[in-house]
Order: structure tokens, then C-alpha cells, then sequence
């Protein structure tokens, strides 16, 4: 089963062809899998920088401290996770504590669930006792893994930078 053998981990010095090919292959779904790094941008850098973000050193405006990590199964980058330790306005309205994303060719294996599942996990370790996650309106599976969860729907709003309509859920 997925959940037994699923780790979430740290972003190492060897990811950088899966991450890029991971961002790759959700860029057609308008995903940015890797959050805050630009295919211009040092690897070395990058890492760098999600360690600052965990560690909230030296945040740039309007980023959150954060932690980013991506999501194994038998040594195979299934997706990732983004946890949020705390929320801006922009996150409130629309992003929410948590982002993951599973890899196309890993869909439909109970892997979303395990990833929001350790999440929520990593979440409470901050402190952060109700945890918002969000999802487009249309995915109807992102829906029913926030909901299995004990997600609360409590609004949907619309997102300007995408056209979509997010559906804002609350868990704790």
C-alpha cells in the first residue's frame, strides 16, 4: 500500500534533473512544482535557499517561512509537498498552509494522501493548529483527499492570476 512506503525528504544535491523533469511535466498544468527556483538559478542556490525558507532567515517579500520536500516511494520521486508555518494574505485567500502535487504517472495510488496526510504531520509541528488547504474548483480528486482528511469547505473564491475559482478548506 502507498502509505507504508512513502517518505517525504528533504530537496538534495543529486534531485536536480527529476525536479526539473517533475516541473516539466506539471507545467501543463499551470503547477509550479518546484516552488521558488528559476531554471536560471544555481542548484546549489536553490537548496540553499529552501533551507532559509524553513529556517525563516533572510525571506524575501512576500514569501513565508517554509518547508519544501519532495515525495519518495522505493527511491522514486512520486511529488512534493510545501508546507506553509504561517500565512500571508495572499496565502489566506488563495494558497493555504499546504500545496502538494503528485507526478502524472504516479496518480491514483493513495499517494496524494499520504503526502497531505504527513503534511498535516509537519503542519501541527509548527504550531499551526487549523491548516487551510486549497485546490482548484475542477480537481475533483485534490477534493476528495481534503475532505478524507476532515477538510471543511468554506468558501469558493476566485483566483485573478489563474481564471479559476479556488475551493478554500479547513482542517482542525
Amino acid at each position: 500500500m502507498a502509505e507504508a512506503q512513502l517518505t517525504l525528504r528533504p530537496v538534495r544535491h543529486d534531485d536536480e534533473e527529476v525536479v526539473r523533469a517533475a516541473r516539466r511535466s506539471l507545467a501543463t498544468n499551470d503547477f509550479d512544482f518546484a516552488v521558488g527556483w528559476q531554471p536560471d538559478m544555481a542548484w546549489t542556490t536553490y537548496i540553499d535557499r529552501l533551507d532559509e525558507f524553513r529556517r525563516a532567515r533572510q525571506l524575501p517579500k512576500p514569501w513565508v517561512p517554509a518547508t519544501f520536500l519532495l515525495a519518495e516511494v522505493d527511491g522514486e520521486v512520486v511529488g512534493r509537498t510545501s508546507v506553509r508555518h504561517e500565512l500571508n494574505d495572499h496565502l489566506l485567500a488563495l494558497g493555504g498552509h499546504i500545496g502538494y502535487a503528485v507526478l502524472p504517472d504516479h496518480r491514483r495510488r493513495g499517494y496524494a494522501s499520504e503526502i497531505l496526510r504527513q503534511s498535516l504531520v509537519i503542519a501541527r509541528s509548527f504550531d499551526v493548529a487549523r491548516v487551510l488547504v486549497t485546490c482548484d474548483e475542477d480537481n475533483e480528486a485534490s477534493a476528495r483527499v481534503i475532505l478524507r482528511h476532515g477538510g471543511a469547505l468554506e468558501d469558493v473564491v476566485d483566483d485573478p492570476d489563474s481564471n479559476k475559482r479556488k475551493q478554500r478548506y479547513w482542517i482542525g
